[in-house]
């Protein structure tokens, strides 16, 4: 195709329409007073990496608390920390992926819960001295995170599910990491299997939905939330300029 670019012939400060600019002196530079016809967003879209860090999340949680109702034949601890290290990995891809669809609420959940299994698998694979008691600490930490984001969450109600069973789960065996009572343990074990019971169901609701085109299990979003699958184009690019990776500063 040939070259129909019209050259340039307007003077320096000016437009095409004759209007003056604004000149850094000393530079001989020109400044455009209004970039929004030159600008382009580019938006990719990506699948949803969510049902895979929900299924990672039912795995993990499933395999440990196995472990903590005594399920598992005692000296198995490092033959657990083996099977949820891949947890790990797979929730740090998800929350990667998150972080790129601009879910930030995903992605920070996803990261912490990649954290989380890292720790646990090291301290089961290594039994350092202390490691229990820091792995309460850890996990109390934790559960009063996302007790805050919970919080934030009442609007994606699987998410929020899943989170305000996370928050007794975690807060429950950072008291058995810290006490040794083994009741603790047996609760958090049961906790445990709840939390991958929540997870595996929003992971395939999650699932089902994407392929079908439509909300075929109930999962409860509203708000926002809900705009976000059923709203046309507009809404999705509703205040794109002021989102990370857009604007100039986080």
């Amino acid at each position: 195709m040939p070259d129909t670019t019209t050259p340039d012939t307007t003077t320096p400060g000016t437009t095409a329409r004759g209007q003056d600019l604004p000149a850094d002196r000393g530079s001989g530079r020109h400044f455009e007073p209004d970039l929004r016809r030159m600008t382009r967003i580019n938006l990719r879209p990506i699948a949803s990496p969510l049902p895979l860090g929900f299924y990672a999340v039912a795995i993990a949680s499933a395999v440990v608390g196995c472990l903590q109702l005594g399920v598992f034949e005692d000296g198995s601890q490092r033959a657990v920390a083996f099977t949820i290290l891949p947890a790990f990995v797979l929730q740090l891809l998800v929350a990667v992926l998150a972080f790129g669809a601009r879910d930030v609420l995903a992605a920070t959940l996803m990261s912490c819960f990649s954290g989380m299994w890292l720790a646990n698998s090291l301290v089961l694979a290594l039994h350092p001295p202390g490691g229990t008691r820091v792995l309460g600490v850890l996990n109390a930490v934790f559960s009063l995170f996302a007790l805050m984001m919970a919080a934030v969450a009442t609007r994606k109600r699987a998410l929020w599910l899943v989170l305000c069973v996370a928050v007794p789960r975690f807060a429950v065996a950072a008291a058995h990491n810290l006490t040794g009572a083994s009741w603790l343990g047996t609760a958090s074990g049961s906790l445990g299997l709840l939390l991958a019971a929540v997870a595996m169901y929003t992971a395939f609701a999650l699932l089902v939905e994407d392929m079908r085109g439509v909300e075929v299990l109930p999962i409860g979003r509203s708000g926002p939330a809900h705009a976000a699958v059923e709203g046309d184009l507009s809404v999705q690019l509703r205040d794109l300029e002021r989102q990370a990776g857009v604007r100039r500063t986080l």
